[in-house]
């Protein structure tokens, strides 16, 4: 038996994958912020044991590549005033969000003393419904490119292969 892991596999992805192998993903790695929650995504991955891991997590990609009409997740009111409330950064309450809703997540940075405030998320606990809350944020706008206009011709690199 092998474990794999797929990237930005959407519902229709996971349900082809499973009618032509049976091995099952241990880890879904897809965008999900309080801005891009992909529920759906989320629903499929947990009916069929799959871990969904989170990269920007704290909408990094909110702030880089975002068209201008969400705005960025570390200036959200929502979030500041929940950060402000337990002492902590907006990126700790994204964190602690995705922790708490079972969600494994990789935020990326190159800083000391980020990385350090990102593992700085475990004295502390959202409420249910601080929770809810950041649910409710969700916009539905990706930040990323669509899964579907990830191909060779678009990207233009040949996927050596394993």
């Amino acid at each position: 038996m092998r474990a794999i892991g797929v990237s930005n596999f959407m519902p229709a992805h996971l349900r082809t994958l499973g009618e032509r192998t049976e091995i099952v993903p241990a880890v879904n790695q897809v965008e999900v912020h309080p801005y891009f929650s992909q529920e759906d995504v989320q629903r499929e991955d947990e009916a069929q044991g799959i871990v969904t891991q989170a990269w920007s997590p704290i909408g990094g990609i909110t702030a880089y590549r975002g068209n201008g009409s969400t705005g960025r997740t570390f200036d959200d009111p929502t979030i500041r005033g929940i950060a402000e409330a337990h002492g902590k950064t907006p990126a700790q309450v994204m964190l602690r969000w995705h922790l708490q809703e079972g969600r494994s997540a990789i935020p990326k940075s190159v800083r000391p003393e980020r990385i350090s405030e990102n593992f700085d998320i475990f004295d502390f606990e959202l409420t249910t419904e601080q929770l809810s809350v950041l649910d409710a944020l969700d916009k539905g706008v990706r930040g990323g490119p669509e899964p579907e206009e990830v191909t060779l011709e678009t990207f233009g690199r040949e996927i050596p292969e394993a």
